[in-house]
Formats: structure tokens, C-alpha cells, sequence
């Protein structure tokens, strides 16, 4: 009972603190760390970067995903098996625990 009492608050806290955020900055925009470092290097580099466009053996592979949902699914399957994966080790442990 423990336990459980703890993951509550705790999920509690991380909800809270999710709500607090999005009110704290109602317009803000959330960006990756590409577009972040791109920032930084253009400002760096006072706007003279240019992109690297040589011939290498990843240009050769012409790969294009079939649309632009791809993405989004390779993402939310990467998430269900870091979810099984997590799940399954929490279970196990808890089983193992109640079987002494």
C-alpha cells in the first residue's frame, strides 16, 4: 500500500507540474534540439553556414519513407517496447518479491 501511495504522489507531481508549465507560458513553442543548434551555430558563425552537401555513401541510399505519419510510428512503436520492456522488469520484480 506503500508503494502505491507513493507512485500517486508522485504521478501527481509530474501532472502538476506538466499543467504549471503550460500555463506558466501559454504561447511558447517547443523545438527540438536540431532547430536549437542550428540557432546556435548560425549565430556563431554570423550566418555563413552553409550545409554540408558532399557525396558520401548515405547520399547514395535513397530511402524515402512512404509518408509523413512514418515518423510517428516508428516513434510510438520505440515507445511500447521501452513500455513492455519496463513493465515487464517492474512485474518481475514485484513477482519475485511477493514470491518470498
Amino acid at each position: 500500500m506503500k508503494g502505491e501511495a507513493i507512485f500517486a504522489v508522485i504521478a501527481i507531481l509530474f501532472v502538476a507540474s506538466f499543467f504549471y508549465g503550460m500555463a506558466a507560458n501559454p504561447d511558447s513553442e517547443f523545438g527540438g534540439a536540431d532547430g536549437q543548434a542550428e540557432d546556435v551555430i548560425a549565430e556563431i558563425t554570423d550566418g555563413e553556414y552553409e550545409e554540408w552537401t558532399g557525396d558520401s555513401w548515405v547520399n547514395s541510399v535513397k530511402f524515402e519513407p512512404p509518408g509523413g505519419e512514418t515518423e510517428s510510428l516508428l516513434f510510438a512503436l520505440q515507445a511500447a517496447i521501452g513500455a513492455i520492456v519496463l513493465g515487464y522488469f517492474f512485474g518481475y520484480y514485484k513477482g519475485k518479491q511477493q514470491s518470498e
